[in-house]
């Protein structure tokens, strides 16, 4: 049988969660409420749901492989060339054209941990050394981060807010971040939470880029934008570095569908603010009601919530919960992760937990 090389046959794949209908067959329930991916519980922006009415007479054409219109758009909002604007399938894809791109098997990429976990997979799916460095009060240890840059060091990847914790850092911390990387390293600063961030010390990465730093910024319709099964992100950063990672792209990655509800849903202005509003109120919910269970959580920017257990074990609630027809995702042996979903689905997972508890 044909052999991988060690770096690719020792990943551990990405391990998704089973399909809704699955779980509901498999333990004999139904309408269970779904808290694991932190998906938008608001559902699909209108805009774009309208934007696909009719659509597909002609998706036996290829898409357009650089979404012009897509590009276009998001270049007049941000004030940028389409020529820096780089698409993804799901921002995730775009992590893997940073690796591809700049890392070899010689070259390592920083990154905090425990942090989104595409980024250890980009990086080791090049052969690449992945540098981890322990989060600090759950946030990423910004000081410690630029010390483990080595000399062939070529990326550091930066989730903000951080994906499973829900925390920031702030503008003064980034700015000195930003004033000690070295030169010929790329920042990939992830802000796939980023519409959801309510903190007025909440950096502005388009900045660093106009000022030409060496900088890639991620975001995607999957969050907010409630995009999540048309997979589209894309990816701030200057002209020449664009151009690197176009090279690795492969063509019509994008689908016309995915481009076409994009489009519409960036002028859904008043999706996006009650996709924020039902954010907050069901995070003051949980908090208070976390907090009355005697659990620790951690105060979040995203549409999730990070919570310690104390003696059960992360599995032994995710078995529990599901036998009550809620799926979270648990983190590690003693935390999971809970996306905010509307108020019922909430309260459903509250009443679920005081039971347990």
């Amino acid at each position: 049988m044909i052999k991988s090389p060690d770096y690719i046959s020792s990943i551990q794949p990405y391990v998704p969660g089973k399909p809704v209908e699955e779980v509901e067959r498999e333990l004999g329930i139904k309408d269970s409420v779904k808290l694991a991916s932190n998906e938008n519980p608001v559902g699909p922006s209108p805009r774009a749901l309208e934007a696909l009415k009719g659509a597909g007479s002609d998706l036996n054409r290829y898409p357009d492989s650089g979404a012009f219109y897509l590009a276009r758009k998001l270049a007049q909002i941000n004030g940028i060339k389409e020529e820096q604007i780089i698409m993804g399938n799901g921002s995730n894809e775009i992590l893997n054209f940073a690796a591809y791109a700049f890392l070899t098997d010689k070259d390592s990429a920083v990154m905090a941990w425990p942090s989104f976990v595409v980024y250890p997979l980009a990086t080791q799916s090049v052969g690449a050394e992945s540098v981890k460095v322990p989060l600090k009060d759950m946030k990423h240890d910004l000081g410690a981060m630029v010390k483990a840059i080595k000399k062939n060091t070529k990326i550091v990847f930066i989730a903000n807010p951080n994906n499973p914790t829900g925390t920031t850092n702030g503008k003064d911390e980034f700015a000195r971040f930003m004033d000690a990387v070295p030169e010929g390293v790329l920042v990939v600063v992830d802000e796939a939470y980023y519409e959801y961030v309510q903190d007025g010390d909440y950096p502005d990465s388009m900045r660093y880029l106009k000022d030409g730093r060496d900088i890639l910024i991620l975001r995607t319709f999957s969050k907010i934008y409630g995009l999540a099964g048309l997979r589209i992100g894309y990816g701030f950063t200057t002209e020449e570095i664009a151009t690197e990672l176009n090279k690795v792209r492969p063509p019509f990655n994008t689908n016309s569908l995915a481009q076409m509800a994009a489009i519409a849903a960036l002028d859904d202005d008043e999706h996006i603010k009650r996709s924020v509003a039902v954010n907050e109120e069901g995070k003051q919910f949980l908090y208070k009601e976390l907090q009355d269970l005697g659990l620790h959580y951690v105060r979040t920017e995203a549409n999730f919530i990070f919570v310690s257990l104390g003696d059960i074990t992360a599995q032994k609630l995710n078995d529990e919960l599901l036998r009550r027809g809620v799926i979270v995702r648990p983190m590690g042996e003693k935390a999971v992760r809970i996306t905010i979903g509307l108020k019922d689905e909430n309260e459903r997972l509250i009443k679920a937990m005081k039971e347990i508890f």
